[in-house]
């Protein structure tokens, strides 16, 4: 699947394998085998069956388990139909299909308290005017002094990699009439050193640029070479994140 996009070859590949009750309890090095043998940021793994309620789905990078993929869990439920409720280790959530056929997601926020910038943050992104670095749950903010810095930058991922936590987003007020946020997200200790569109890392994002601009729904471009697009809804301790996603492979797993 290629998540938040609506062309192929564009946005976030993501791998989803479809598990059913006849392929027996979870095997999470078998899952582990499988994201390293797919090469994508995440993997997803979900089993289905006949039974009604929350249907359970992990990802995985293709070096590690993660707590939370936002472009994985889009593609899984854009494969289910779009209107599906999932059990996670970041809790229960729920996907729903929008007017104009979007598939939007129900995450939980997750905020940045600004800290001191790192030796590592400065010397991975060369040319960015560090305007505020704050640390959320998953990822460090940086917000650049615009989004040319951020478009233009050519990180230094063996530095991120020295970077706690799962990676660093850098971000800048958008651009173009309609754009609010521009972002790019780096995870070179996970096995990816950019990220195509990181729907977690809007759960940041939302979280960050919602008070500064003044309103509760944004619109935000992942920079990256492939790009793509996600709408965010801040509200309360919850962001609303949606996109679409297009099929581009489908086929049965042998092993």
């Amino acid at each position: 699947m290629d998540a938040f996009t609506d062309r192929a070859f564009a946005g976030n590949p993501a791998g989803v394998v479809l598990l059913t009750d006849d392929d027996g309890p979870d095997d999470e090095t078998w899952m582990q085998s499988v994201a390293a043998e797919m090469k994508h940021a995440e993997t997803a793994f979900v089993r289905v069956g006949e039974e009604e309620g929350p249907l359970p789905l992990r990802w995985f990078t293709p070096v590690r388990e993660v707590d939370l993929c936002g472009h994985a869990t889009l593609a899984t439920a854009h494969v289910l139909g779009g209107d599906r409720v999932f059990t996670t280790r970041s809790g229960e959530l729920t996907c729903t299909t929008t007017p104009d056929g979007w598939v939007e997601m129900d995450f939980p926020a997750d905020p940045a308290t600004p800290i001191e910038i790192t030796t590592p943050l400065k010397a991975g992104l060369p040319g960015i005017t560090v305007k505020a670095v704050a640390q959320a749950v998953s990822d460090v903010l940086v917000e650049a002094a615009t989004a040319r810095q951020v478009r233009d930058l050519r990180p230094d991922f063996a530095a991120l990699a020295e970077v706690p936590g799962r990676g660093v987003i850098v971000t800048a007020p958008g651009d173009r009439p309609g754009l609010d946020v521009v972002s790019r997200c780096f995870y070179p200790s996970y096995g990816v050193p950019e990220d195509p569109v990181t729907g977690s890392a809007h759960c940041t994002l939302a979280s960050w640029w919602a008070p500064r601009l003044g309103r509760a729904e944004l619109l935000a471009e992942q920079a990256s070479p492939r790009g793509g697009q996600v709408r965010a809804i801040l509200s309360g301790d919850r962001v609303r994140l949606a996109g679409r996603a297009v099929t581009v492979l489908a086929g049965e797993l042998i092993v």
